[in-house]
């Protein structure tokens, strides 16, 4: 090209070539040159071929951009299931109705004020909202018993952690969400279900959403018993502390603005 071309750069020689993809113009490769520009045939060739190499990274960024969308609306669309799942538990058993969301909120603020990271609570999020999916398979004279539950019963219901797992386990996606429906009845003296772990190898999910658990769990009335007043839930989880709970997150637990979670 002849002519001066951006006075104040100096440059004399240019040539430019367009990026087409699928019919679409991306973008173009410039060159510039101060002085006069005389490319020969092998020239033009280097820059057919470096063009046609820009070409096909900009085909796979563009595929990258739509492979990650196409996880995001995967993703949406899964945990739109899991929440599905969750209500249909509690339209089951429908003295526990809305613990479910009340619990996962809480035990994401816990978990955040704890320092998980973001990848962690996605998970988290997952497993309490999934924590009683092991109830589905609950015969109803069982789960559903308005009385107090005999030995073989109760040996019934404390399957459910195992059956969560069993249920679960098969779904990779959900893989990583497994803590909570499979250990969140494991105590940190040893004492828990279904496989007795203790202190520390209990996962860390679990031990976050267990106090949370119980702490929904009696501030909130069954037709059992009335709700119990914040005070008296505060004493009783402090009091379970290195028991049933990890003392170090009952401390930051009894630390949290509970309204920030209702």
């Amino acid at each position: 090209m002849a002519g001066l071309l951006m006075p104040g750069e100096g440059f004399r020689g240019y040539v430019g070539l367009p990026l087409t993809t699928r019919g679409q113009t991306r973008g173009v490769i410039e060159v510039f040159q101060r002085g006069p520009l005389e490319p020969d045939s092998e020239w033009f060739d280097f820059l057919h071929a470096l063009a046609g190499q820009c070409v096909i990274a900009l085909e796979h960024l563009s595929m990258f951009d739509g492979l990650q969308q196409a996880n995001l609306d995967l993703a949406l669309a899964y945990d739109r299931t899991l929440e599905g799942w969750s209500r249909a538990l509690e339209l089951r058993d429908y003295e526990t109705e809305g613990h479910s969301r009340r619990v996962t909120r809480l035990t994401l603020q816990l978990a955040n004020a704890l320092g998980m990271t973001d990848e962690e609570c996605v998970h988290i999020r997952r497993g309490a909202l999934l924590h009683d999916i092991g109830k589905m398979a609950i015969p109803d004279s069982i789960l559903l018993k308005p009385s107090a539950l005999t030995k073989d019963e109760w040996h019934i219901m404390r399957q459910h952690p195992t059956y969560a797992h069993d249920l679960l386990a098969p779904i990779p996606f959900l893989r990583p969400a497994l803590d909570i429906p499979f250990c969140h009845h494991e105590c940190w003296d040893g004492g828990g279900y279904p496989r007795g772990l203790q202190g520390e190898s209990i996962p860390m999910a679990a031990r976050i959403f267990t106090v949370v658990d119980v702490w929904d769990a009696l501030t909130h009335a069954r037709p059992y018993r009335g709700a119990w007043p914040e005070a008296m839930v505060r004493d009783y989880i402090h009091s379970l502390a290195a028991r049933q709970f990890d003392p170090a997150i009952v401390r930051t637990f009894l630390s949290l603005d509970m309204s920030a979670a209702a």
